[in-house]
C-alpha cells in the first residue's frame, strides 16, 4: 500500500477563483482545518504577490505542527527570497517554483529559448535550496510541453536539488490516458529520485479522472483544493480523489494499492468552511460534498435504501463526517459544562473569554430558538473566535417596510466606544439599511453580491448573509453576517465587508509593493 501525498492549494489557486479572496485570518483558520483533515502540504500563498499573501504564509507557519507550509514563487529571485522569508519559522516547509515549459508560453509569454528556461530553473532551484531543503518544481503547462524537453529540465531540475517534479495541466487541455502517458515516460526517465506530482484543472470536466490516471501511472502526489475551487473551471478537488482512493480499493489493488493520511470524516467540516468563507457553495450535485450527494428522491431508490443502503450508496454520509443535523444538540437548560463538551467534540478549542461570550449567545439564541443544532452553534463558535480588530461595532438595527410604503432603517453602530445613530430611506429594506450604514461611517460601497440562506431547518432558522461589495472604489471584499433576523445579518454582513475592507487598506498603507499573482 503506496500512501499517495495531498498537496491543497485552496489558499493558493482556489483563492483565484472570482470572489473567493480571504483576509488572514480565514486562511489562518482554514489552513488548521486542513491539518486536521490530515493534509500533507498546504500551500498557503505565494508570499510575493503582496504582503497580506507574505503576512498569512508567515503566521501559518508559526500555527502548524504537522503539515507542511509552502509558499509558491516563480523562477525570480525576489519572489524566491520571500518565500523562503516568509516560511522561515514553519516546522516543516516546502518551497515551490515553477516556470513555464510548452513552446507557446515560452515562445509569447517569457520570450525566452528552451536552454535559457532551463538554466534559469535550475539556477532558480538552487537559490532556492539556500532556505528550504524541500524544494519543488512545476513545469508550468506541462501537458502542453515537448516531452523530449520535459524529460531534459525534470533531471537537471533533481540535479539542482528539486525532490519533487509538478506536472500541470494548467489550461485543462488533456484526456485521462494522455496524462497518464505523459507521467509513464516521465517515471521511466527519473526513476525514483523524485516524487511526481499532478496539478489538473478542471476545465473540460477531467480533472479528478486526469489525476488518478497520473497516479495509476507513477506520480505520488496530487494537487488539489477543497470543493474543486480554483480558476476558470477549478481544479482536482481533494474530496474526489480521496474517496475514490478509499471506495475502489478493488481496482487499485493491482497497483499494490494507494491511500492518503486524509481523516475523511473531516471532509465535510473542511468544505462546509471553505464554502461559508468564500461565498462559494458546491452546486447541489456536486460529488461528496454537494447537498444532494446523498438525497434519493425517487420511489425505488429510497425503498431500496431503507431496506439496504448498499443497493443505492457506494459510501456513507458519515464517512465525510455528515451527521444527522435533526438531533437536537443542546437545549436552553444546558449549563456550561455541557455547553463546553460538545464545542470540545465539534473541534473547537476556545480560551475562557472566547467560551463566556459563546455561551453568553447560545443562550440567547436558545430563548429566541426553540431547536438548537450543530449549525447553529458553528456559526456562534465561527463569530466568537474571531480575533480581528473591529472598527466598527454595529449596535442595533431596526427596519420597516410596506409593499405600498416607504422602506425605512434606523443604524446604531460604535466607534472606539462612541455610538453614533442615523436612519435612511431605500429602495427596499436592504438598500436601506446600507445607506444607513454609509451615513454613519462616512464610507460608500457598491454591493456586487448579496446572498442569504438558511441554516439548519425550520421556520425559525438562523439566517445567514453574505456580501460582496466594492468600496471606494477599491477591489471588492467578502462580508458574512448570522441572525434569526434576515435584516439583523443583512447588517452585519455589511459590517463586516467594511472593517475588512478598513484591514486591507491599513495593512496595504503600511507595505506598500507591487502585486503579483501565479498560476500553474
Amino acid at each position: 500500500m503506496e500512501i499517495i501525498k495531498i498537496f491543497d492549494t485552496t489558499l493558493r489557486d482556489g483563492e483565484q477563483s472570482p470572489g473567493a479572496s480571504m483576509n488572514i485570518e480565514e486562511k489562518i483558520n482554514i489552513a488548521l482545518q486542513l491539518e486536521r483533515l490530515g493534509v500533507d502540504i498546504i500551500e498557503a500563498g505565494f508570499a510575493a504577490a503582496s504582503p497580506g499573501d507574505f503576512q498569512a504564509i508567515k503566521e501559518i507557519s508559526d500555527r502548524l505542527q504537522t503539515s507542511s507550509v509552502c509558499s509558491l514563487s516563480r523562477c525570480v529571485e525576489n519572489d524566491i527570497k520571500q518565500a523562503g522569508l516568509a516560511l522561515e519559522s514553519a516546522k516543516h516547509k516546502r518551497l515551490h517554483v515553477f516556470l513555464a515549459t510548452s513552446p507557446i508560453h515560452m515562445e509569447y509569454k517569457l520570450k525566452m529559448k528552451p536552454d535559457e528556461v532551463l538554466k534559469r530553473a535550475i539556477d532558480s532551484i538552487k537559490y532556492a535550496k539556500t532556505f528550504c531543503e524541500d524544494v519543488q518544481f512545476s513545469c508550468e503547462d506541462a501537458c502542453r510541453s515537448e516531452i523530449s524537453f520535459l524529460k531534459e529540465i525534470s533531471l537537471a531540475a533533481i540535479e539542482a536539488g528539486a525532490s519533487t517534479l509538478n506536472m500541470p495541466d494548467t489550461v485543462g487541455y488533456r484526456l485521462p490516458h494522455e496524462v497518464g502517458e505523459i507521467i509513464k515516460e516521465l517515471k521511466e526517465t527519473i526513476k525514483d529520485k523524485a516524487v511526481l506530482s499532478v496539478h489538473c484543472h478542471n476545465d473540460l470536466g477531467l480533472a479528478t479522472a486526469n489525476s488518478i490516471y497520473g497516479v495509476m501511472s507513477g506520480a505520488r502526489q496530487v494537487e488539489c483544493t477543497i470543493n474543486g475551487l480554483g480558476e476558470r473551471a477549478g481544479n482536482c478537488a481533494l474530496e474526489e480523489v480521496v474517496m475514490i482512493f478509499k471506495t475502489r480499493k478493488d481496482v487499485f489493488a493491482k497497483y499494490g494499492g494507494f491511500d492518503t493520511n486524509i481523516n475523511t470524516k473531516e471532509i465535510y467540516k473542511s468544505s462546509k468552511l471553505v464554502a461559508d468563507v468564500t461565498s462559494i457553495r458546491p452546486q447541489p450535485n456536486k460529488a461528496i460534498v454537494g447537498k444532494n450527494a446523498f438525497a434519493h428522491e425517487s420511489g425505488i431508490h429510497q425503498d431500496g435504501i431503507l431496506k439496504f443502503r448498499e443497493t443505492y450508496e457506494i459510501m456513507k454520509p458519515s464517512d465525510i463526517g455528515i451527521v444527522d443535523n435533526e438531533n437536537l444538540v443542546l437545549g436552553k437548560h444546558s449549563g456550561k459544562a455541557a455547553f463546553k463538551d460538545k464545542i470540545v467534540s465539534m473541534g473547537y478549542n476556545l480560551n475562557e473569554e472566547e467560551l463566556l461570550k459563546a455561551f453568553t449567545q447560545f443562550k440567547i439564541l436558545c430563548d429566541n430558538k426553540k431547536e438548537v443544532y450543530d449549525a447553529d452553534l458553528e456559526m456562534i463558535l465561527n463569530e466568537q473566535t474571531s480575533n480581528l480588530k473591529q472598527v466598527f461595532v454595529l449596535e442595533s438595527v431596526q427596519s420597516s417596510t410596506a409593499s405600498n410604503g416607504a422602506h425605512f432603517s434606523a443604524i446604531s453602530i460604535s466607534k472606539d466606544g462612541e455610538i453614533k445613530s442615523d436612519c435612511a430611506l431605500g429602495n427596499g429594506a436592504v438598500d436601506s439599511i446600507f445607506k444607513a450604514i454609509e451615513r454613519i461611517t462616512g464610507v460608500e460601497g457598491k454591493l456586487l453580491d448579496y446572498k442569504v440562506e438558511s441554516i439548519g431547518s425550520g421556520k425559525d432558522a438562523m439566517a445567514k448573509v453574505n456580501v460582496k461589495v466594492a468600496f471606494e472604489g477599491n477591489s471588492p471584499v467578502i462580508g458574512h453576517g448570522n441572525d434569526l433576523d434576515t435584516m439583523q445579518a443583512t447588517a452585519k454582513a455589511y459590517v463586516n465587508a467594511l472593517n475588512n475592507y478598513l484591514r486591507m487598506k491599513e495593512f496595504l498603507g503600511k507595505n506598500k509593493t507591487e502585486m503579483r499573482y501565479g498560476s500553474l
